[in-house]
């Protein structure tokens, strides 16, 4: 069981099952990794839609949709992330959907539902997860077709008005040989927010997802799960909070380009597993598709006038396949593998300063990465385990980029269909595109090993360190809008880090502690300067800007004062510093003191939280409640901390009554009880009279999130 990762422990102590060893299923608290667990009723518990809803609940984690385009996650683990919406530009926290990663951040934020269990691994997985994974992983499992028949379904009606249907149903197809299971998600959301251009209501979005799944058993030695899955999100753009214009602790915006938002995907996943007598193990393979398309469009100026708006078009399909092997040979536990990975990205990128002036550039890649890997653990006593892993890769990309320029209006053929009317809608002009600008061709090697050390001196405690190596893919930044910059490549991100932890059961399981310290040095590290430029409007230039060290430590504990109240408490603290830099952060072309005083993008010092659980018998049923306060601390966006997001304190509430047959169950519930204002990015834009600027605050272009949200629920199940 996961430390603050139960669902109300006075309603049911439910022991989630992990799989983040990839071994066996465990228990999290015996394993030696940080990390958090949420089965269903967790999940539910905390009124989670997607994964940005647990981005206060654990501590020094931000799941965070960047608000420029719906759907394109910018995830940081302990101050380990990413700050950018080009496709290009690899994630830090690796996103695994039934065991196949999601190898661009563009799509990877929808909505969740049907879902077994999400955990979150905080920290470094390189050795068993290979690239891209710094920060850390999160994995979502869906559920699994059962041999029993059950249905269940889910009708919502949030503040927006959002209504929320989702039914799923399982069964045999044929006895002990074949299984079925069919999910359906829609979610119609009217808009949460109002533009003051016009008074409409902002920030639509309609999500429409559907999943099959076969489970196949011939034998009791094999299983073979396939799922299938088609999705699309259509909704507006971002709603622009220009900040020279409007208070950040408001939810006022005014803009004249309503923009969309879309994402599109399908995807296909195959585990097989085999159970053979080698080492008593299970050969299992994943095989995944993967297919999206994330169109665009937004108010970049967020001002009621036509000065910066810009369309951008992301299509990206990969190939992925891993194949392992999991066994025991007496006192050793062995995990080995290969793994292969194949992506295909498209990226424009258009800028319209008036209905007629138009620039477009972007980029295109073939991407590869093949993989070999393996991990022994080495019980060298009843209390002690020894670990060593260790992961080959080796990634190539070539890349060719088109920089920003005049867009052609005289050219016959069609333009890249993407959604929209009107002047910012239609197509947009790719005919100017050059793709020869700047061709990359890079590849590189990379060892990333682990090496761990557990204790057990009992049933309840658990001691464990480790030391590990992890990389971040490099590439070439698609999105180059300066005529004045040549296109650049920039190299992989290097991190290495030491962790020591305790997992710590009390008064015989009726309480835990967990802590963690930590200690990141990272090399090569991959900035993304965000600079205003009056001729584009902004520029962001992706480059290694040095060497930086982050440290820091996380506690979590809960006590389960009686069979009905439960209390739990979580706080992490995290703080780093660049130790050398090679490029300047600051916009000044100097390396200089003030270069080394800037704090480090999406680090949030402190962040802490608590909650209550309660439960008692009512009417032949149990009533549930459940109280959340989570605090973040600010923490700048932009490299050159021009733009900055606030601090936020989150409160949320779930009030759930079940009969006792426990077939249905009635929920009210409220998010941002405060009704913070948030926003995903704050970019920094030129401080002229077309941006709003006025001698004040500096513009910025700053999609505000939704505020508090209401709702109820009616869950059923059969």
């Amino acid at each position: 069981m996961a430390l603050c990762a139960s669902p109300a422990w006075a309603q049911s102590a439910e022991e989630i099952v992990v799989t983040a060893d990839k071994r066996s299923e465990a228990r999290a608290q015996d394993l030696p990794i940080t990390m958090n667990a949420y089965g269903a009723e967790g999940l539910r518990a905390r009124n989670v839609e997607d994964l940005q809803s647990l981005s206060y609940a654990i501590p020094n984690v931000q799941f965070e949709d960047i608000g420029t385009a719906r759907g394109v996650a910018n995830y940081s683990i302990r101050g380990v992330g990413v700050n950018s919406s080009i496709a290009s530009v690899d994630p830090a926290v690796g996103l695994f959907v039934d065991g196949m990663y999601v190898g661009v951040n563009a799509g990877a934020l929808t909505d969740l539902f049907d879902v077994e269990a999400v955990e979150v691994l905080r920290g470094p997985q390189g050795a068993l997860y290979g690239r891209n994974v710094t920060g850390g992983a999160v994995l979502v499992r869906t559920r699994a077709p059962t041999d029993a028949f059950e249905a269940r379904g889910r009708i919502a009606v949030e503040t927006g008005t959002n209504l929320i249907t989702e039914a799923a149903v399982s069964g045999p197809l044929a006895e002990d040989v074949l299984s079925g299971r069919l999910a359906l998600y829609r979610a119609d959301d009217d808009g949460w927010l109002e533009n003051d251009f016009d008074g409409s209501s902002f920030g639509r979005n309609e999500t429409s997802i559907y999943r099959a799944a076969l489970r196949f058993t011939p034998a009791h030695v094999f299983e073979a799960i396939l799922r299938l899955e088609q999705g699309a999100v259509d909704g507006d753009g971002p709603a622009g909070q220009n900040h020279a214009i409007h208070a950040r602790d408001s939810f006022d915006f005014a803009i004249d380009n309503r923009g969309y938002a879309a994402t599109d995907w399908e995807q296909a996943i195959l585990e097989m597993n085999w159970r053979v007598p080698f080492g008593d193990g299970v050969v299992t393979s994943i095989s995944g598709w993967r297919s999206v398309e994330v169109p665009w469009a937004a108010d970049i100026d967020s001002t009621t006038n036509f000065v910066f708006h810009t369309r951008v078009l992301n299509a990206h399909e990969q190939l992925s396949q891993e194949l392992r092997y999991a066994g025991s040979f007496g006192a050793f536990d062995l995990t080995s593998g290969v793994y292969y990975l194949d992506q295909d990205l498209l990226y424009i990128d258009e800028r319209n300063f008036s209905p007629t002036f138009r620039r477009t550039g972007g980029g295109e890649g073939e991407f590869s990465a093949w993989a070999a890997f393996a991990n022994v653990d080495w019980r060298a006593s009843e209390t002690l385990t020894l670990s060593a892993g260790l992961r080959y890769t080796h990634e190539e990309k070539d890349s060719r980029i088109s920089r920003v320029r005049r867009a052609v209006d005289d050219l016959d053929g069609p333009g890249v269909l993407v959604p929209g009317e009107g002047v910012d809608g239609g197509s947009i002009d790719d005919r100017s595109l050059n793709f020869s600008d700047a061709p990359f061709q890079q590849d590189w090697d990379d060892l990333s090993p682990r090496l761990g050390v557990q204790w057990r001196p009992n049933g309840d405690t658990n001691l464990y360190a480790s030391w590990s190596q992890a990389f971040r893919g490099g590439g070439a930044n698609f999105r180059t809008a300066s005529l004045g910059l040549a296109p650049r490549a920039y190299d992989p991100e290097e991190q290495s880090t030491f962790e020591i932890g305790l997992k710590h059961d009390l008064a015989e399981g009726r309480a835990r502690v967990n802590a963690a310290l930590f200690h990141n040095t990272i090399e090569n590290m991959q900035r993304e300067t965000n600079q205003a430029d009056p001729i584009s409007g902004v520029q962001q230039i992706v480059l290694n800007a040095g060497d930086a060290i982050i440290w820091g430590g996380e506690i979590e504990a809960w006590v389960e004062v009686s069979e009905r109240l439960t209390l739990a408490a979580h706080a992490g603290y995290v703080e780093g510093e660049y130790d050398s830099i090679t490029e300047d952060l600051n916009g000044d072309l100097l390396i200089t003191a003030a270069d080394y005083a800037l704090e480090i993008p999406r680090l949030a010092p402190w962040t802490y939280g608590a909650s209550i659980d309660y439960a008692a018998p009512l009417a032949g049923g149990e009533v549930s409640a459940r109280l959340s306060y989570n605090h973040r601390d600010a923490a700048f966006y932009n490299d050159n901390n021009l733009g900055r997001l606030a601090e936020a304190d989150m409160i949320d509430a779930n009030l759930s009554f079940a009969p006792a047959s426990a077939r249905w169950r009635v929920s009210l519930y409220g998010e941002n009880l405060l009704d913070e204002a948030t926003w995903g990015g704050d970019t920094v834009l030129p401080s002229t009279a077309a941006f709003g600027f006025t001698g004040g605050e500096r513009p910025t272009f700053s999609p505000l999130n939704k505020g508090r949200v209401l709702g109820i629920e009616l869950r059923a199940q059969y």
